[in-house]
């Protein structure tokens, strides 16, 4: 699926209000993906409101120094939000991944739109543009901007590469093409530091996550000849190591560090119960089909999902199904 710039551009044009929104647990393709789209739609004199269902995670909040992006019930309330006309769902297509803007979206009974590059797809009642072999909707954000002839700002151009940079795994995930790192150079061109971004990112661990992770590591667990890698995280390790639900992006990656490991699996409790589920694959085994068995979606290497229950009824259904995928 391609993305119909003319199309998308009629749709901008008869709207004057725009809300942005994304995926509860924002990450840096959801976070910088909206300040970009922002900073895109300012430039055709748009007025525009970013609004999440979740605070933006604090070791993410380099993304944002002006502090534009509003959650929900916290700095912006629903009814405040009925006025546009137009809203786009950024770097999601799916009910469940909206949280407390689920509820919002439904009583909007104006435009709306996706803007995304999963390959899931709910029935929101919004008209998708989508580019499903894009590396970040981000990226996504990056070619509309060269199709609407705007400029790539140093505001915007900070956002997008850390979307891209994260959503690839520093440009080393199948995902990328040639014409990443040309999209890349051009951010760089914008004013996007790569080094600035990655020492936002990686080297400011706190004490609490990197507690966290020996935890996460102490439990792996391989099986299958070590095909499949798996670990998880409960409630009370949060507490014990002084940590944040935060800390807990990209851990899952650890198991892929390990020599033939083909497919890995995290199991997060969550602070109000329920687990995040995160896979990743380097094999044939497509990550949002499995991840779609549980509601869930996402990428063929990456994609997670949420389930309710304790670990005791979670880790059996979702190990089990996974280890009949891999027998396959």
């Amino acid at each position: 699926m391609s993305i119909d710039w003319h199309a998308l551009k009629s749709v901008l044009d008869n709207a004057n209000k725009v809300v942005l929104t994304s995926h509860i647990r924002p990450d840096c393709d959801a976070l910088g993906s909206e300040l970009g789209m922002a900073g895109l739609l300012e430039q055709m004199g748009k007025h525009v409101r970013i609004v999440n269902g979740e605070e933006t995670p604090s070791n993410l909040a380099f993304i944002d120094p002006e502090n534009r992006i509003m959650c929900i019930g916290q700095d912006i309330q629903p009814d405040e939000l009925m006025d546009a006309d137009l809203w786009m769902i950024l770097d999601t297509s799916a009910w469940a991944q909206l949280g407390p803007m689920g509820d919002v979206i439904r009583n909007f009974t104006g435009k709306k739109i996706i803007f995304d590059h999963h390959v899931g797809e709910d029935d929101l009642d919004a008209t998708p543009f989508k580019e499903t072999t894009a590396e970040a909707t981000g990226r996504l954000v990056v070619d509309a901007t060269e199709a609407f002839g705007m400029q790539l700002t140093p505001e915007m151009a900070t956002p997008l590469f850390a979307a891209i940079a994260t959503d690839t795994g520093w440009f080393r995930f199948p995902s990328v093409r040639f014409v990443t790192y040309d999209v890349a150079a051009k951010l760089i061109e914008a004013g996007a530091s790569p080094a600035g971004i990655y020492a936002d990112l990686y080297e400011r661990e706190t004490v609490g996550r990197l507690r966290l992770r020996g935890l996460v590591l102490n439990r792996i667990r391989t099986e299958l000849d070590g095909r499949f890698a798996h670990t998880y995280i409960l409630k009370e390790d949060f507490t014990e190591t002084g940590a944040l639900p935060t800390d807990t992006e990209d851990l899952v990656n650890h198991c892929l560090e390990i020599q033939g490991t083909k497919f890995a699996v995290i199991m997060i409790e969550q602070p109000t119960g329920g687990f995040k589920i995160s896979f990743r694959s380097r094999c044939d085994v497509q990550c949002n089909l499995v991840a779609g068995e549980f509601g869930g979606g996402g990428h063929k290497a990456a994609a997670g999902a949420f389930l309710k229950g304790p670990f005791s009824d979670v880790s059996p259904l979702v190990l089990n199904h996974v280890r009949s995928e891999l027998a396959q």
